[in-house]
This record gives C-alpha cells, sequence and structure tokens, in this order.
C-alpha cells in the first residue's frame, strides 16, 4: 500500500467541522494493520511484541465505554474477503460502520481525555485507514 492514512490532515478535520454538527451521522472504518504494533518506546506496551490486531483490540476494550457515554453505536461490523471494484492492493483487516447522534458526539469522543489516552492503541495497531463520514439517507430500499 503506498498511501499511509493514520490521522485526519488538518484541512480534512476542518472541513469534518464545517459540516452540519447537529444531525446523527456515521461513520464507515476501513482499517489495515501493522504486522507489528508500533508503540511509542515508553509505553508499557512497546516491547510486548503485540500484532496490531492485538493492539487494536487494546483500542476497541478502551474506547467501547467512551462510544457508549456519547451516545454512539457499531452499526455493522464485516470481514474483508475481496475487492470486486477498486485498488487490487488494498485490502482491509477490519470494517465496521459506527452511527453517532451527532457530529458533536463524535467530536466529544475523540477529544475526551480518556479517548486521547486510549488512541495510542490505534496509532501503534494501524498500517492505513480510511474514515469516512456518510448520513444515512433512508431506509436503502433503493439507489435514487
Amino acid at each position: 500500500m503506498n498511501d499511509i492514512h493514520l490521522d485526519p490532515t488538518r484541512a480534512q478535520f476542518e472541513a469534518f467541522k464545517n459540516l452540519n454538527r447537529d444531525a446523527p451521522i456515521e461513520m464507515l472504518n476501513l482499517v489495515r494493520f501493522r504486522d507489528t504494533a508500533e508503540y511509542p518506546n515508553d509505553h508499557t506496551l512497546a516491547d510486548q511484541g503485540l500484532n496490531g490486531a492485538e493492539a487494536y483490540a487494546n483500542y476497541g476494550r478502551e474506547t467501547a465505554a467512551i462510544l457508549k457515554r456519547v451516545g454512539g453505536s457499531i452499526l455493522w461490523r464485516g470481514g474483508f474477503e475481496t475487492t470486486l471494484i477498486g485498488p487490487e492492493n488494498e485490502r482491509w483487516d477490519a470494517m465496521f460502520i459506527a452511527r453517532y447522534p451527532t457530529a458533536h458526539a463524535f467530536l466529544e469522543m475523540v477529544t475526551a481525555p480518556d479517548y486521547q489516552l486510549a488512541v495510542v492503541h490505534r496509532q501503534a495497531a494501524v498500517l492505513t485507514s480510511r474514515l469516512i463520514r456518510t448520513n444515512g439517507l433512508d431506509d436503502g430500499a433503493t439507489f435514487g
């Protein structure tokens, strides 16, 4: 994979913040793990030899209560099988959609002190990712 995407750029974060913050949002998460987690040298798990999936599991455990606290939930999780249309070299180890009652709730989560402590696991775990904000349009009965 040529492009590494771990955290939003300043421009991406500003674009996110400039959208409607009062409506419910759904965040499509596509994540590819590192073979070996890369914790900061001074982190207690730095020398434990965790793989990316194990580090990401730590992130999930530590952020589950925060997600719930802000009113968020996981709508869907799935496992990657193959890419039918798109770059053949992209594969994803974790795929899920998280729903938040508002963008304010998402921003509250990612700026919370306990989230800021937990995000080190995500940063250690992830080789590259995509985080795509969406809005639910309807029941999905048709494409139009």
